[in-house]
């Protein structure tokens, strides 16, 4: 191959990383920036979406939103709600009140802002008032003389009664007379004396059968008497139950109508008559002496131990201080975090509840506004997300035990009354949570019709690394931190490029960028250094990189001492170095990997030994089939290839994916086919397609990092280097190490866009020869084939 054509494909210096000019930064160090505003930095498309699904008022209009972690997408959208929020109106305060008519379905009721607290203690003022003012009017003069005067008629009618009946008693010759163990009737003489029981024996028998005979007369008379008597107590007993409750009701209605000019609504108004007739109804709790609960009862919890509990309302939600809509941030978003519970307490042994015990949850208080829930901490709680749904859904708060489900036996508690629900509910996820709920779950598309998508990256322009430097200049001004000089935030530009991993980007993930600010300013305070400079972002790189690349350091180790084979020279055929990317954390570095191939006469075709043993991913099967394709379409044509192969990754104890590795191998089977030794010092990495065209692939710096790494330990030759596919220039943003070498020419870059090309820089051989030679081998290799089946 002519060396002016090797050259052609080799990258020069000045493409292998971009660097920003401090002289477009117009500046000499932060301080002088005024920082950034309220936009956010590149990311128009979800400033925009944000501003939509927070200015739309409809149904199903809740936002989620979308982007990988470190781009913002929390802190912003936290403080553009809290600023929408600011102006929205204040909503209701809801309180949970006792049921009168079903005690285990507490009733919910809403007052406008900051008045549930108020009603709250307007009830417990009422209690003390109605204990006052009955315990006054049932102990006054007034009361106890017409208390009086009412018994006094009832006895008057009972002592006419008992009158008329010893007058009938005396007319038939018979006098009652009380006993211990009742009444009896007595006969007279003729001088209406009582006759004693032994001369009453002594009598006639026609005598004591007249006697008899009135006695009879008389005790029918008497036990009409008592009827008429007990009816007329009865009547009294009534009678002064109603004196009892109209003294209550005269007692008591100034109370209530104070109360109903306080607190407007028709849920009220219906709330404070049915406490008005229960404490009517029950006057004797608040004077007088009540009968004690008894133990049983309390253990039950049928009745509260102090029956006036019933009158105390539990604010759930109170806007008293609050201004605008309310913005809640759930951490933990359990069921019982967002829809609230009842709870328990222990009564001699035995757990009880009451509407008092009803706990609100996040819903409840976000009702009226907005709710923020991270999506990965609301999916992990499978109860919580369903109940949500249905939440939204039925536009109402529902406090249920979703445990009762799983449960053989439930035990009876409180129903409450559902709370009608208005909120937008802002879900942050990941784009791969985000696709996964929108294709398997239909609720996405009916209740979260807003997305806000946060790209990990932005177009690289004067314009960005101006709103760069700026982010700086906010945040070491936040933050109290040294200001960076136009060297220090270009290095932080170019670190930025290279996590977004391409020449024409910036990343938008500003994590990374806040470590590598904070860690710098302390490098520079550190130093005592006024301005934090270039030396000290790169010092701050350097170090980061040290304290996780310990992994690293053992494959190079062993690398270098021969325990893992990577040859940096030579020529070898059939072998060839292969570069992969290893994670540490979060710390990346390539590593060299041999590959070899061995080819002979056989119908078993290119033979995966990763595959073969299970070691082999998807991805990695599918690039092996491929370069399985391409050679027998550019080999097979004329004739059925009697070829067999094999591919290894040397030394690999773990799985194997991934198609980067591709073209790599097709390299390693061209060269054993042709018998043409590959150059070892050029290690390869790309995929390919069935045409033989190299596409790019992931970690190329990674990649070229370690292998320059592995050359420069082992010594740099001149000739070694790595071959990239040509999509990947774009993506390169090696370090100066790196650069300075390949200008100086001790290491090397290709790009190529073929198999062509890369056969011909490995091997030294015009592709044409490479072919020629192969298809000569296969030939041959196919008619021996074809004559051993014969001979067989």
């Amino acid at each position: 191959m002519p060396e002016e054509e090797y050259k052609l494909r080799e990258l020069s210096a000045d493409e292998l990383r971009v660097h920003t000019s401090t002289e477009e930064l117009r500046f000499e160090d932060t301080s002088q920036l005024p920082g950034l505003s309220d936009t956010m930095v590149g990311q128009d498309r979800a400033v925009q979406a944000l501003a939509f699904g927070l200015s739309i008022d409809a149904e199903g209009y809740n936002i989620f939103v979308v982007g990988p972690p470190g781009t913002g997408r929390t802190t912003y959208t936290a403080s553009q709600v809290f600023e929408v929020a600011r102006s929205k109106p204040v909503p209701n305060d809801w309180c949970y009140v006792y049921n009168f008519q079903a005690p285990d379905e507490p009733i919910c009721l809403q007052f406008p802002p900051g008045q549930g607290v108020r009603f709250r203690s307007a009830m417990q003022r009422l209690v003390k008032d109605l204990e006052k003012a009955l315990t006054q009017y049932f102990d006054s003069d007034a009361y106890a003389a017409e208390s009086t005067q009412l018994m006094n008629q009832f006895n008057e009618r009972a002592e006419k009664v008992w009158s008329l009946l010893e007058a009938s008693a005396h007319e038939l010759g018979l006098v009652l007379q009380r006993t211990a163990t009742g009444m009896v009737t007595i006969p007279l003489d003729a001088e209406g004396r009582p006759i004693p029981s032994d001369e009453f024996a002594q009598l006639s028998n026609t005598a004591r059968a007249a006697v008899r005979t009135r006695q009879q007369q008389l005790e029918q008379s008497f036990e009409e008497a008592m009827r008429q008597i007990k009816s007329i107590q009865k009547e009294a007993s009534t009678a002064e139950e109603m004196l009892e409750e109209k003294t209550c009701a005269y007692a008591i209605e100034p109370l209530f109508d104070e109360l109903r000019l306080q607190f407007q609504g028709e849920d009220v108004a219906r709330y404070l008559q049915r406490v008005k007739e229960d404490v009517i109804a029950n006057h004797a709790l608040f004077h007088g002496d009540p009968e004690p609960t008894t133990p049983d009862a309390a253990l039950l919890g049928a009745v509260p131990p102090d029956p006036r509990i019933r009158y105390q309302v539990n604010v759930m939600v109170d806007h008293t201080d609050s201004a605008g809509a309310p913005v809640i941030i759930e951490p933990n978003p359990t069921y019982f975090n967002l829809f609230g519970k009842v709870e328990y307490r222990g009564n001699r042994g035995v757990m009880v509840s009451d509407y008092t015990l009803i706990k609100p949850g996040a819903l409840h208080r976000a009702n009226g506004g907005y709710l923020i829930v991270q999506a990965i901490d609301l999916l992990s709680h499978p109860a919580a997300w369903t109940a949500l749904k249905r939440a939204l859904k039925n536009g109402e708060i529902r406090i249920d035990n979703p445990q009762e489900e799983n449960m053989w036996m439930v035990s009876t508690g409180l129903r409450p009354q559902e709370i009608q629900l208005k909120v937008k509910v802002i879900l942050i996820g990941t784009p791969d949570i985000y696709h996964l709920l929108y294709e398997y779950d239909d609720a996405m598309q009916k209740h979260f019709k807003v997305k806000v998508e946060f790209d990990a990256e932005m177009e690289r322009s004067a314009a960005a690394s101006r709103q760069y430097a700026n982010f700086v200049a906010s945040y070491t001004k936040a933050h109290e931190l040294p200001p960076f000089t136009a060297g220090a935030v270009a290095e932080i530009i170019d670190f930025s490029a290279r996590l977004a991993g391409n020449q024409r980007k910036l990343s938008t993930r500003f994590h990374p960028v806040i470590e590598l600010v904070t860690e710098a300013s302390y490098l520079a305070q550190q130093a005592g250094a006024n301005t934090v400079t270039e030396q000290h972002v790169n010092s701050a790189l350097s170090a980061k990189v040290h304290r996780a690349d310990l992994i690293k350091e053992k494959v190079l180790e062993m690398i270098l001492n021969g325990t893992i084979r990577v040859d940096t020279d030579g020529k070898r055929i059939g072998q060839i170095n292969g570069l992969a990317v290893l994670a540490s954390g979060n710390v990346s570095f390539g590593q060299p990997h041999r590959i070899t191939a061995r080819t002979y006469v056989g119908r078993r075709g290119v033979i995966n030994v990763e595959r073969e043993t299970a070691m082999s991913g998807q991805i990695h099967d599918k690039g092996v089939l491929i370069l399985s394709a391409y050679l027998a379409a550019e080999f097979g044509k004329r004739m059925p290839m009697a070829v067999s192969g094999t591919i290894v990754f040397e030394q690999t104890y773990s799985k194997i994916d991934g198609d980067s590795a591709s073209s790599t191998e097709l390299y390693a089977l061209l060269s054993s086919l042709s018998e043409l030794p590959i150059l070892q010092g050029i290690a390869v990495t790309g995929s390919v397609d069935q045409f033989g065209e190299i596409q790019p692939i992931g970690g190329v710096n990674e990649k070229i990092e370690g292998y320059f790494y592995i050359c420069k330990a082992k010594g740099l030759t001149g000739r070694q280097g790595v071959m990239i596919p040509r999509q990947n220039v774009t993506n390169l943003f090696l370090p100066e190490e790196v650069v300075d070498a390949v200008r100086n020419g001790q290491f090397h870059i290709w790009a190529v866009q073929s198999v062509e090309e890369g056969i011909e820089l490995l091997t030294g051989f015009t592709a044409l020869s490479v072919y020629v030679e192969i298809e000569t081998n296969v030939v041959e290799m196919s008619r021996a084939a074809a004559y051993e089946r014969r001979r067989v």
